[in-house]
């Protein structure tokens, strides 16, 4: 069964008016730079992390999550917790960096997992129901001691490095499978790769062009991506039996960024995108803030839900 979009746009910037002005005024005061997109786990509600820490939008209305205004950077949420890294809000006693954290309880307390004062994840991904936490480490550290991909099972206990054979180019985004802890996928500025044996060889999934976003569906059975191409998500299944694109709104240049599913209503989805960019969209990938698309900051930015309006390819998934 294909996914059933809600038409509604977030609009959370100045110039767009999808909200009004009011509520346009109130998001741009609690997200200056979005790290992430998550809804909360009974689906009532989205969340983004930012530079004062989590954004909650619920019934109408954008306020900010009663937990210290940390600087989450990397983020990603299992079935009842949330992992994030970034840098502690000030006079708190955590170190700085946080290295990996996680929350229970929506972010209003975080249980401190290890690296505090050695690493900020950019890109972290952690499995619905898996127990896998996957981080790309950009530099070394007391228990990585190489830059790349590693995981845990264990919630930090023991780090594994993924070898990553196959994979080239620079991550610029990652997702867990729900379930299965070694089923991994990357976007990249190369494309988009996927494992299924804890990152140790990737293979690439169609063509060599940026991928921006990457979500297992919550079914374990499909993958939603985006790349440069505008106003489309795929979305492929793992057996390799189907190839599908899905209709966004017109988003013209800009870049889809993040892509989240509500575990309350499966069938419902929200989209982030970064902004208007200037030349070309891979190009623009690049340049910013040398290829870390993390820390940009939005000239216009979107929360969306939407109809599908797609047209389904039904085609057999070429791998490169």
């Amino acid at each position: 069964m294909q996914p059933r979009f809600m038409r509604r746009a977030l609009a959370l910037a100045a110039g767009a008016a999808l909200l009004g002005p009011a509520a346009t005024a109130r998001a741009e005061q609690i997200l200056h730079h979005v790290h992430g997109l998550a809804f909360t786990p009974d689906g009532a509600a989205l969340v983004v992390p930012a530079h004062t820490g989590l954004a909650v939008y619920r019934d109408g209305r954008w306020t900010r999550s009663p937990m210290p205004a940390h600087d989450l950077m990397g983020f990603s949420t299992a079935d009842r917790a949330i992992y994030s890294s970034g840098h502690p809000a000030p006079n708190t006693p955590l170190a700085n960096p946080l290295g990996l954290v996680k929350s229970t309880d929506g972010g209003k307390t975080w249980q401190r997992l290890g690296l505090g004062g050695e690493a900020d994840f950019h890109e972290i991904a952690a499995g619905h129901r898996s127990g896998a936490v996957y981080v790309v480490n950009a530099a070394p550290n007391s228990r990585m001691p190489r830059p790349g991909i590693y995981f845990t099972t264990d919630d930090g206990q023991a780090w594994k490095r993924s070898e990553a054979a196959g994979l080239a180019a620079q991550v610029i985004g990652i997702a867990a499978h729900p379930t299965e802890a070694r089923t991994v996928a990357v976007g990249t500025l190369g494309g988009l790769y996927l494992s299924r044996d804890f990152g140790a060889r990737f293979e690439r999934i169609g063509e060599a062009s940026p991928a921006t976003a990457v979500l297992f569906d919550l079914d374990g059975k499909h993958l939603y991506f985006s790349g440069a191409a505008g106003s489309k998500l795929s979305r492929i299944a793992l057996d390799g039996h189907s190839n599908t694109t899905l209709g966004l709104p017109d988003i013209g240049s800009d870049l889809l960024m993040y892509i989240a599913q509500n575990p309350a209503r499966p069938a419902e989805y929200a989209i982030a995108t970064r902004g208007r960019l200037c030349g070309p969209a891979a190009k623009s990938v690049r340049q910013a803030d040398g290829g870390s698309r993390r820390r940009h900051r939005l000239s216009r930015y979107r929360l969306s839900r939407m109809q599908q309006g797609s047209r389904a390819a039904d085609r057999q998934r070429s791998a490169a």
